[in-house]
């Protein structure tokens, strides 16, 4: 039976799912408000990514027919439960992107750990930053070190990452796992908070094929008339980042914000 998503309708293509969950969309709200620091910041982070990766094992994981004995198999020989649930043996890698998705993708691998066996889960971890120019323009990003526990051949690979804003980043890691010689993963999958036209393009450009799920589309930067169209519609007007590429109307920095770090 398929699981059904609630999102948003848009034009950009049966990989983007941009969530359309009234309760996951107030708690967001409340994350890029000015008034939200810490210990709530990151409690709402947890509670958010709880929620989106919950929804990504439900959409795209494998499931497998059961037929497990329940309590009552002692009293009855009808205490058998017969149904589908999501294959545990689904080998999944999680990616942490330090800094802004050091605390999603722990949350992503801790819920992993708790429904797949364990021993089919893996974390993997990158320490990424933005590239700039003179103008402050951001011009890529760059891998100043890793830790990569394997192969990804056949595997899940996720990017929990909250902020797609213009999607440097995950491109650039994701060509590291392809350009590495570690196979062909199963799916690759980002897991985003707020993502922006932008992003959505240079994912779509990745040398394998991307599934994108976020919470919420901003394109804050776009004329009045795009805003009023489908989002997707009038793709080449939209925007959703500032001069400094950061996402309008977003929530500011997350990383940040999630470390109380400030350089």
């Amino acid at each position: 039976m398929a699981y059904h998503r609630s999102e948003i309708e848009h034009a950009y293509g049966p990989r983007v799912h941009i969530l359309d969950e009234p309760y996951l969309t107030t708690q967001l709200a409340r994350l890029c408000s000015p008034g939200v620091r810490q210990p709530v910041f990151n409690q709402l982070i947890r509670e958010l990514y709880t929620s989106l990766i919950r929804v990504v094992i439900n959409a795209e994981f494998p499931r497998t027919r059961v037929e497990l004995d329940t309590r009552m198999k002692q009293s009855t020989p009808k205490g058998v439960f017969r149904g589908e649930i999501v294959d545990r043996e689904t080998p999944t890698v999680v990616v942490d992107i330090a800094r802004a998705g050091i605390l999603p993708s722990q949350v992503c691998y801790d819920t992993l750990n708790g429904i797949l066996d364990p021993a089919v889960v893996r974390q993997d971890h990158l320490i990424m930053a933005r590239t700039t120019d003179a103008d402050h323009q951001v011009t890529g990003a760059s891998i100043a070190g890793s830790k990569i526990g394997g192969s990804i051949d056949g595997r899940v690979l996720l990017l929990p990452d909250p902020m797609g804003a213009t999607g440097n980043s995950l491109a650039t890691a994701i060509d590291k796992y392809l350009e590495a010689g570690l196979g062909a993963p199963s799916h690759i999958i980002t897991l985003n908070l707020i993502v922006t036209p932008e992003f959505v393009r240079r994912l779509q450009k990745t040398r394998a094929p991307v599934t994108i799920y976020a919470l919420r589309l901003d394109r804050g930067m776009s004329p009045a008339d795009v805003l009023d169209a489908m989002p997707g519609a009038r793709w080449d007007e939209e925007s959703g980042l500032d001069e400094t590429q950061y996402i309008v109307p977003g929530g500011g920095g997350f990383g940040e914000l999630m470390n109380n770090s400030w350089v």
